[in-house]
């Protein structure tokens, strides 16, 4: 089965959790795996999970990003300050909620339903003004993917680049990999979503 069939079917996931997870508040917890997958694979990968596995990046990729225009993320949205930032409130908000919810399961399922739903609807509202990806820009669990996986799994740039620049045309993130040419384009944002191998007419760009 190709790639878009499982990114679809990540997608659909999110959809399903969200009602599911009010119906039943237990299957809330679901979401842990998806807030320790991004860091733990990024030591070996990046953050592939992030362009490759994440329901709501496959969410905002197959279904918003048709509706919405192509436009670059906000410069702010990429600054350290801002990433920790965001960081802190998010966590400290879920803690505070676990702590009062601590021994009820249900009630800290709606925890993790509750964080889920308001990150993705904030992810919707800036797709409206900006790209479709710029809550991954600062997400938590991204930020954190990006930092640990700063070097893991890097970009082959091949000599018979032509700085085209039609890589960073279709990088979610704006990226530029053809600034690399002839040698490892490592960035901590990179995706490992393949968008721009697929892109390259010089098939110059490859991941290991």
């Amino acid at each position: 089965m190709n790639r878009t069939f499982w990114r679809t079917l990540s997608a659909s996931l999110l959809l399903i959790y969200l009602v599911v997870a009010w119906i039943w508040p237990i299957i809330g917890w679901a979401a842990l795996g998806c807030m320790l997958a991004p860091p733990l694979l990024a030591i070996r990968k990046g953050r592939w999970w992030c362009g490759n596995a994440c329901p709501r990046g496959s969410f905002y990729d197959l279904f918003v990003a048709p509706f919405t225009k192509a436009r670059h993320i906000p410069a702010w949205a990429h600054t350290v300050g801002f990433r920790v930032g965001t960081l802190i409130v998010v966590m400290s908000f879920f803690t505070l909620q676990m702590v009062y919810a601590w021994g009820n399961w249900n009630a800290m399922g709606l925890v993790f339903l509750r964080m889920i739903l308001i990150t993705t609807l904030i992810g919707l509202t800036l797709s409206i003004f900006y790209s479709h990806r710029s809550w991954c820009s600062f997400c938590p669990m991204g930020s954190m993917s990006a930092l640990l996986g700063k070097r893991a799994m890097p970009m082959r740039v091949e000599a018979s680049c032509i700085s085209c620049k039609k890589c960073a045309q279709v990088c979610p993130f704006n990226l530029e990999p053809f600034q690399a040419k002839d040698a490892l384009f490592e960035n901590g944002d990179c995706l490992k979503c393949g968008k721009c191998v697929a892109a390259c007419p010089k098939k110059a760009l490859s991941f290991p």
